[in-house]
C-alpha cells in the first residue's frame, strides 16, 4: 500500500514538473492572455464568489456582514411565499418563451438565409431591431391600455366582443400572458445573429456530398448536415435563451408595475431587485442570485446533453 502511495505522489510530482516546463515555454502566451484573464476574474469570478459568500450572511450595506449560515436559503424556500410565486412565474416564462423563442430564432434565421444577399441584410436588421431598441416594448403598454383608447380594447369593443374595457396590465389573469408575448417579440437577439452567421458558414460542398450519400430532402439536410456544423452556435444561442428567459425583469416591471397586482408578474429577478435595491438586504438578495445561478448552470448542462444527440 505504501509503494502505491509513493508511486502516486511521484507521478503527481512528475506531472507538475512537466506542466511547469510547458508553462515556462509558453510564458509569452500567458502574457498575452493575462489582460483577459484579469478582467474575467475581476468582473465574473470575483462577483460570483462574493455573491456566494454574502448569501450566507446578513448584510444591509450599512453594517458589517454577519454570518447566518443557511438561514437565507431556509427563509427563501420555506417562508417566502412571494419568492415561490416568482419561481413559478419565472419557470412558466422560461418553459414557454425559452424553447419557443429559441426555435423561432433558428427558423427565422434559416428562412432568412435563403434570401438574396441584400434582402437578407435588411431582414436581419428588421428582425434583430426589437432586441436592441431599449424600451421599445413600452409600445405594448399603449396597445393594452386599460381604457377604451387602448388599441386592443377599442378593437374588441368595436367588434362587439366585449362591452367594457379590460384592465389587461392590472388583471392578474392577463398580465403574465401579455408579458410572455412581449418577451417572445423581443427574443430574436444575439442568438439569432449567431444562427445567421452559423448558417452562412456551412461549407456548400458538404451538401453536395450529403446528396450523394442519400440525403433526400431539406429536413434531412438540416438534421444531418446543417445542425451538426452549427453545434457551437446552437449552444451559444441556447445559453443566451436561458439567460434571457430566467433574467426577465424589465418587461414585467415596466408593463405591470412594481410590485404587480397580487404579485402576478413577479419573477425571481424582480424579487432580487426588490431585496437588493429597495430594501438593501444584500445577503438575502445574494442567496436569490446564487440559487438562480445554480438553476441556470443545470439548465445549460441539460441543453448540452440534448445538443450532443443532434445529427446522431
Amino acid at each position: 500500500m505504501t509503494e502505491y502511495i509513493k508511486k502516486y505522489f511521484e507521478l503527481r510530482r512528475h506531472n507538475l514538473q512537466v506542466a511547469l516546463k510547458k508553462a515556462k515555454r509558453s510564458k509569452m502566451c500567458y502574457f498575452f492572455l493575462a489582460p483577459y484573464a484579469i478582467l474575467f476574474f475581476m468582473f465574473y469570478i470575483l462577483p460570483v464568489g462574493t455573491s456566494i459568500f454574502f448569501s450566507f450572511t446578513y448584510y444591509n450595506i450599512l453594517e458589517s456582514p454577519r454570518f447566518v449560515g443557511l438561514q437565507n436559503y431556509i427563509s427563501l424556500i420555506l417562508q417566502d411565499d412571494i419568492f415561490l410565486t416568482g419561481v413559478k412565474n419565472t419557470f412558466m416564462i422560461a418553459v414557454i418563451t425559452g424553447p419557443l423563442g429559441y426555435i423561432l430564432s433558428f427558423l427565422f434565421a434559416w428562412l432568412i438565409n435563403e434570401l438574396p444577399r441584400y434582402l437578407r441584410a435588411i431582414a436581419v436588421v428588421v428582425f434583430y431591431a426589437p432586441s436592441i431598441a431599449g424600451n421599445v416594448f413600452m409600445i405594448f403598454s399603449i396597445f393594452f391600455r386599460g381604457d377604451a383608447y387602448g388599441y386592443v380594447n377599442a378593437f374588441l369593443m368595436n367588434a362587439g366582443i366585449i362591452d367594457a374595457p379590460i384592465l389587461w396590465l392590472v388583471d392578474p389573469k392577463y398580465m403574465l400572458p401579455i408579458c410572455m408575448i412581449v418577451i417572445l417579440w423581443m427574443s430574436l437577439g444575439t442568438g439569432f445573429l449567431s444562427f445567421v452567421a452559423g448558417l452562412q458558414g456551412v461549407d456548400s460542398s458538404q451538401f453536395e456530398a450529403g446528396y450523394m450519400d442519400g440525403v433526400k430532402n431539406r429536413w434531412q439536410e438540416l438534421w444531418y448536415i446543417t445542425l451538426p456544423n452549427m453545434k457551437p452556435m446552437l449552444l451559444f444561442g441556447a445559453v443566451m435563451a436561458i439567460t434571457q428567459a430566467f433574467g426577465v425583469c424589465d418587461v414585467t416591471m415596466a408593463l405591470c408595475g412594481y410590485p404587480s397586482t397580487d404579485y402576478a408578474a413577479r419573477t425571481v429577478v424582480t424579487h432580487l431587485f426588490d431585496y437588493g435595491y429597495s430594501r438593501f438586504e444584500m445577503g438575502y438578495a445574494s442567496a436569490i442570485a446564487t440559487l438562480l445561478f445554480l438553476v441556470m448552470i443545470l439548465c445549460k448542462k441539460a441543453v448540452q446533453g440534448l445538443l450532443r444527440r443532434v445529427g446522431t
